[in-house]
Parts: C-alpha cells; structure tokens; sequence
C-alpha cells in the first residue's frame, strides 16, 4: 500500500542555507516518526511559497544519507492564495508502508503547525 506522508515548515528569512536546514529538520522528523526508510519512498514533491526563491529544498534529502540521492523529488511553487501562509515549505513524501491513514503521523514546524492542528500528533500518543 502506497500512503501520502505531509509536511510543512517556514523560514524566517529567504536564503538557501535556512531552505535547505529547516526542510531537512522537517524531513528527518517526518522519517523518525514514520520509520520511514528511504528504499519505501516512491517519490517527494516540496512545494514553495512565491517568497522561497534562493535555493533547492530538495537539497536538504541528499544530506540525510547516501541511499536518499536515489529517491526522486521536485520542487514547485505553491498557487499563490491571497493571506495564505508565507515562506512556507510544504512537502508530501509518498511512501510504501502498512499503516492506515490514521496512523501515519504528518509533522508541522515553526508558523506551519496553523495549516492543519487537527493533525498535529498529541502529547503522549
């Protein structure tokens, strides 16, 4: 079974070497909490606010180990919606794995946990 594990971050500040540490702290959690391991990745898009223009977030999965520059991912601005969310970085990893939908658990840093509270993993579960 195929399953759709979502993750979203913000920067403070536009510049790549903040794109690439805030993705990477967002993807390494997303894989600790899904014991996740990258042959069980089918593919991970990241979508970009229009304000996260200096640098690759893709960048941040080569730095996780070498077995992760075999997973293919892109990169793609977010449709831009007025009052939305800004330097966000969104990323939807699709993974092989045997848990449901409700036991996958998506992660939300920084300004980020706003997007979807109701999917925010509660102390102690």
């Amino acid at each position: 079974m195929t399953r759709g594990v979502r993750g979203a971050t913000t920067i403070q500040e536009n510049n790549a070497e903040e794109i690439v540490l805030r993705t990477e702290e967002l993807v390494k959690a997303m894989v600790e909490q899904n014991n996740i391991k990258s042959d069980d990745v089918s593919h991970v898009f990241i979508s970009v606010t229009k304000d996260v223009t200096d640098g690759f977030p893709a960048k941040a999965l080569r730095k996780i180990d070498d077995s992760w520059k075999y997973v293919p991912v892109m990169c793609m601005t977010e449709i831009d919606v007025p009052d939305s969310l800004a330097k966000c970085i969104r990323v939807m990893m699709v993974i092989r794995t045997d848990k449901t939908q409700q036991e996958i658990n998506h992660v939300f840093h920084n300004n980020a946990v706003k997007l979807r509270p109701d999917l925010l993993q509660k102390d102690g579960e």
